[in-house]
């Protein structure tokens, strides 16, 4: 089975099973990663953020036209920014390493 690495907020590394087809939010919402996803994945908001390590940034299928519409609403946007929900795991994304954001902005709060 596929792993993958989060860098949480405070720095420490987690490596945990990712299994093919679970995004990168349901893969984090799995082993109690926080990471919110407000609206369950729908493309409605960017509170599941992350920031992919570029050594792995160009293996990843594009942002859409709408993930690149919420991702101007990311707090602490960076060149390899995406979001969690729309990062679907493969084999191929084996070792994945993404890193948490220091906050998340959720107009809904």
């Amino acid at each position: 089975m596929p792993k993958m690495t989060f860098i949480e907020r405070d720095g420490t590394s987690r490596e945990v099973e990712a299994p093919v087809g679970l995004s990168v939010l349901e893969v984090a919402h799995k082993h109690g990663v926080d990471i919110e996803g407000a609206c369950e994945g729908s493309l409605a908001c960017s509170t599941c953020h992350v920031i992919v390590d570029p050594d792995w940034f160009g293996k990843l299928k594009g942002p859409s036209e709408d993930e690149e519409d919420m991702l101007d609403l990311a707090f602490g946007l960076e060149k390899t920014s995406r979001l969690g929900c729309q990062v679907v795991m493969s084999e191929a994304l084996d070792g994945l390493v993404v890193k948490l954001p220091s906050a998340t902005r959720n107009a809904g709060k």
